[in-house]
């Protein structure tokens, strides 16, 4: 096997992804999965004026995209109040997430996170040599004041919460995300996690202030707005900071159809609501799935609920297989005490009946 001169923190780390995608998972059976509701992804779909400008779009895609993303910063700026420059647009969070670690991390620099909280931020900053703390969940929720008490404890550069959060669905409400800007300590960047904000009851998101340097707030087109596969999303924070991301981002890296979907997304007044709607009624129906099996679901402010499947996360990785091997694609928390649940997107009807079908059989699986 040829040996390559990767440098020492490369050939340190182990050759992986966050997540198995359900067509691996489809690849390893054999077959299909029946429904899909394990991603978090809008069965709901886009806009169909996104549709439609996405499909003009790519008769133009022997152009590159606007580097500049400069059409669809101006309309999120006009949405959100704020000024173009307070917006870095970027391949989706992740790849946002990535620059932001760029940015500032570094071998030995301290990243403060939860304990089985969403492991992209992770992955990226373990690849700038990032040294990652946790602190655990508490009563299902990520702890902001234990999160700041470990960041000053450990001197962390950055500090990840996401509000809703992922994998739980649980969010703190707007007053309690404002004390957590509030106090992060001098020398730390809060980096918030908003891509279900959309799903949030009211009072959730604390506003907007982009004059704080201490804090970038991300946001998606993946969830509400049905684009995940388009790999859209953005972030806000101060200008300086916003500006820093010019010196490293893939410049031509959102493509052209994306940025078209995007825009036109932002201008269909009427399907977001509808999209949040349908979204409430599915989870609702979700939880009175799992409450007909004798399970408890946790409240929920995105696009899919957490199941209490009632023991530890051995019974429930067996429930998740069960439900595979019925070809329903469910995924699950990855540390204790959260992998005791099972995590369910929102889907359709007949997405739901595959559910609601398939779990008693998948209970009584793991109950032998």
């Amino acid at each position: 096997m040829t040996e390559y001169p990767f440098t020492p923190l490369v050939a340190s780390l182990p050759s992986t992804v966050p997540f198995v995608g359900p067509e691996t998972q489809e690849r390893q059976r054999g077959a299909a999965f029946v429904t899909r509701i394990g991603a978090n992804e809008s069965v709901f779909g886009p806009s169909p004026k996104a549709v439609e400008a996405m499909r003009q779009a790519a008769a133009e895609t022997w152009m590159y995209g606007d580097p500049e993303n400069h059409d669809l910063k101006a309309a999120l700026a006009a949405k959100h109040r704020i000024s173009p420059d307070n917006i870095v647009v970027g391949e989706g969070i992740d790849s946002l997430f990535g620059y932001t670690n760029r940015l500032f991390v570094e071998h030995g620099v301290t990243v403060a996170t939860s304990l089985g909280a969403y492991p992209t931020f992770n992955f990226h900053a373990a690849g700038y040599g990032g040294r990652i703390v946790t602190t655990p969940y508490v009563d299902d929720r990520e702890n902001p004041a234990g999160l700041l008490e470990l960041a000053r404890r450990e001197d962390a550069r950055l500090i990840f919460i996401a509000n809703p959060d992922n994998p739980m669905a649980t969010c703190w409400d707007e007053s309690a995300m404002q004390q957590m800007i509030d106090d992060v300590p001098d020398g730390a960047l809060l980096c918030l996690d908003e891509a279900y904000g959309e799903f949030a009851p009211d009072g959730t998101l604390p506003p907007l202030e982009v004059s704080n340097p201490k804090v970038i707030r991300f946001r998606t087109f993946s969830k509400a707005y049905g684009m995940a596969g388009a790999r859209i999303g953005y972030a806000i924070g101060e200008a300086g900071l916003i500006k820093a991301f010019d010196k490293i981002r893939n410049h031509f890296g959102v493509n052209r159809i994306a940025q078209a979907g995007a825009l036109a997304s932002l201008g269909d007044a009427d399907h977001l609501p509808d999209v949040i709607a349908r979204v409430a009624a599915a989870r609702d129906r979700i939880a009175e799935i799992a409450a007909a099996n004798g399970l408890t679901s946790l409240p929920s402010a995105t696009n899919f609920v957490a199941i209490d499947c009632g023991s530890d996360g051995d019974f429930a990785r067996s429930v998740l297989t069960a439900l595979i091997s019925r070809g329903i694609f469910v995924r699950m928390p990855g540390v204790p005490p959260l992998d005791r649940c099972i995590r369910v997107s929102v889907g359709h009807k007949h997405d739901l009946d595959a559910f609601a079908e398939a779990l008693p059989h998948a209970l009584s699986d793991a109950r032998k």
